[in-house]
C-alpha cells in the first residue's frame, strides 16, 4: 500500500505553508503532552507500589490499565472526527487526558488510579485517532510520512520532560504532584487548537456532500445496540478479568472472548474491508507488544536491577527520549524517500542489533548504555512515527479517522498485556531479560506482517473470493448457451 518514490531527496519544506505548519505545531504540542502525563506511571510505578502495598505484576496492570479503554475512545472519538470534523476530536481528546491526569494524583487507592487511568486512555486514543489524522490530511500527499514521523516525535519529547520532572520533583515531594503538573501545557494546546482550520482533505470531502461513515451510528444505531453495548460490556470486563491475573485455562479463555468480540465488531463497522481491520488490529497489538515492555518497564528496571537513583534513570530516559524522537523524524524522511513499508521494516532490522547489549550490560557502564538505548530506541520506538500513516493509507477518507482510530487503539491492547507478561516473564527470567526477549521476538513478527503487508494482501484476497461466484456463474451459463 505504500508508494515508492523516484523523486530526488526531498525538499519538503519548501512544500509547506504557515498554515501547515500552525496545524502540526498545534497536534504536535497535543501528542507532547500526551507523553508527558502517559508516562508518568511508568516512572513512579515503584512509588506507587510502596503507598498501595502492590506487588510488581499488579502495579503493572496500572500501566495496562489506560489500554483498556483505548479502544473505546479511539472508536468513538474517531467517529466524531469523522463526522464533525478533525479539529473538535482534537480538542476533545486532549481535554480528557488532562483531566484524567489530574485525577490520578488524587487517586486513594489501586482502583481510584486504575479508572482515572482509563479516562487517559480515552483521551489518548483520541488523540492518536484525531491528531494523526488531521496532520496527515493537512500536508501535500508527498510528504506525509515526514508529517507522521515529526508529529509523533512530540510524544517522546513529552517523556523525556517527564522524566527531567520526576528527577527534580520526586526527591523532594510526591509522585501526586507530577500528575497535577501534566495539566499546565495543556491549556495552550487546546487554545492553539480552537484557532486551527478544518483539515483540507476532510472539508473537501464534507463541502461534497459525502457522508461520513459514522461508527458509532453503525454500531449503536437502531436495533444493533441491542447487541453491541452487551458485546462493548463483555469486552471490557474480559480485560479486566485478564489484566487481574487468572489461570492459563481461563486466560485463553477470555482472550478468544475477547477476540470474537472485536472480529463481531469490526464485521458491522468495516463491512467490505473487515479483513484488513482486523489484520491491522493484529499487526498494530504486535508492534506494542515489541515496544510497550520496554517503554513502561524500563524506568523499574534501572531502579531495581541497576539500582539508579532518579537522577541517574532521568539521565537514561533522556538519551532514550531523544533517540525515540530523532528516529521518529527519520522514520518519516525515510518512509517518503523509499516507501512507508521499506522504512519501517528496515528501521525495525536494524534495531535487532542492539536488544541484547542493552541488556547485557551492568551498572558499571553508564555512558554505553545511555548511547545503546539512543540506538535502540531511535530505531525500534522511532519506526513506530509512521505507524499510523501505514495504517491510515488502507482506509479511505470517509472512514479513516475512525478506522485509524478504532483499528489502531484495540491493537494498542498489545500495550495492556506488555507490562503485565513481561512481569510475569521476569519470574524465571530476570526484568531485563523478559524486556529483551519480548522485544526481540516481537519485532520480527511485525517485520514479517507489515515487509510482506499482509493486512493488505488478506483485503485483495477476500475482495478476489467476494468476486469469483458471479464470475463463475457468468461462465457457467455461457457454456450453457
Amino acid at each position: 500500500m505504500s508508494t515508492y518514490s523516484d523523486a530526488p531527496p526531498l525538499r519538503w519544506r519548501a512544500e509547506l505553508s504557515g498554515q501547515n505548519w500552525k496545524a502540526f505545531s498545534a497536534a504536535w504540542l497535543g501528542y507532547a503532552t500526551d507523553g508527558f502525563d502517559f508516562v508518568l506511571i511508568t516512572l513512579v510505578l515503584t512509588e506507587i507500589a510502596k503507598d498501595f502495598h502492590l506487588s510488581s505484576v499488579t502495579a503493572a496492570t496500572l500501566v495496562s490499565a489506560a489500554f483498556v479503554s483505548r479502544w473505546f475512545g479511539g472508536l468513538a472519538i474517531g467517529a466524531l472526527g469523522d463526522r464533525l470534523g478533525r479539529r473538535p476530536a482534537m480538542v476533545l481528546s486532549i481535554a480528557l487526558y488532562a483531566v484524567g491526569s489530574v485525577l490520578c494524583g488524587f487517586s486513594w487507592d489501586y482502583w481510584s488510579l486504575f479508572a482515572f487511568r482509563m479516562v487517559v486512555g480515552l483521551g489518548m486514543a483520541g488523540e492518536y485517532s484525531a491528531s494523526a489524522t488531521y496532520v496527515i490530511e493537512s500536508w501535500p500527499r508527498r510528504i506525509r510520512n515526514t508529517a507522521s514521523g515529526m508529529l509523533l516525535s512530540g510524544y517522546p519529547v513529552g517523556s523525556v520532560l517527564a522524566a527531567e520532572a520526576y528527577r527534580w520533583v520526586v526527591p523532594h515531594s510526591n509522585w501526586r504532584v507530577l500528575f497535577w503538573i501534566g495539566i499546565l501545557p495543556v491549556v495552550l494546546a487546546v487554545y492553539l487548537r480552537r484557532r486551527l482550520p478544518e483539515a483540507a482533505e476532510w472539508q473537501q470531502e464534507h463541502d461534497t456532500g459525502a457522508r461520513p461513515a459514522g461508527a458509532t451510528g453503525l454500531l449503536f444505531g437502531g436495533r444493533r445496540k441491542v447487541w453491541n453495548l452487551p458485546i462493548c460490556v463483555i469486552a471490557a470486563l474480559s480485560l479486566l478479568v485478564v489484566l487481574r491475573g487468572q489461570s492459563l485455562a481461563v486466560t485463553l479463555l477470555l482472550v478468544a472472548l475477547l477476540v470474537a468480540c472485536f472480529a463481531a465488531l469490526s464485521v458491522q463497522f468495516a463491512g467490505r474491508l473487515w479483513p484488513v481491520v482486523v489484520a491491522l488490529m493484529v499487526t498494530v497489538f504486535s508492534a506494542f507488544l515489541y515496544s510497550w515492555p520496554l517503554q513502561s518497564l524500563l524506568p523499574t528496571y534501572l531502579k531495581t536491577e541497576l539500582h539508579y537513583d532518579p537522577a541517574q534513570v532521568s539521565n537514561a530516559l533522556l538519551y532514550a527520549g531523544f533517540g525515540y524522537a530523532v528516529g521518529s523524524v527519520v522514520a518519516g524522511y525515510l518512509g517518503d524517500r523509499f516507501g512507508t513499508r521499506r522504512a519501517y521494516t528496515g528501521m525495525l532490522i536494524a534495531s535487532l542489533a542492539f536488544v541484547y547489549p542493552v541488556f547485557a550490560l551492568g551498572r558499571g557502564h553508564t555512558v554505553a548504555l545511555w548511547v545503546l538505548l539512543f540506538l535502540l530506541l531511535g530505531t525500534s520506538q522511532g519506526a513506530s512515527g509512521i505507524l499510523p500513516k501505514y495504517v491510515s493509507e488502507h482506509y479511505p477518507v470517509r472512514l479513516r479517522a475512525a478506522g485509524l482510530g478504532f483499528s489502531y487503539n484495540v491493537g494498542a491492547l498489545g500495550g495492556a498485556a506488555a507490562p503485565v507478561l513481561g512481569a510475569k516473564l521476569a519470574g524465571p527470567l530476570s526484568l531485563g531479560t523478559s524486556i529483551a526477549v519480548l522485544g526481540f521476538a516481537l519485532t520480527a513478527v511485525v517485520v514479517l506482517l507489515v515487509g510482506f503487508d499482509v493486512p493488505g494482501r488478506i483485503q485483495r484476497a477476500a475482495d478476489r473470493r467476494r468476486a469469483e461466484p458471479p464470475a463463475r456463474l457468468a461462465s457457467t451459463t455461457t457454456e450453457k448457451v
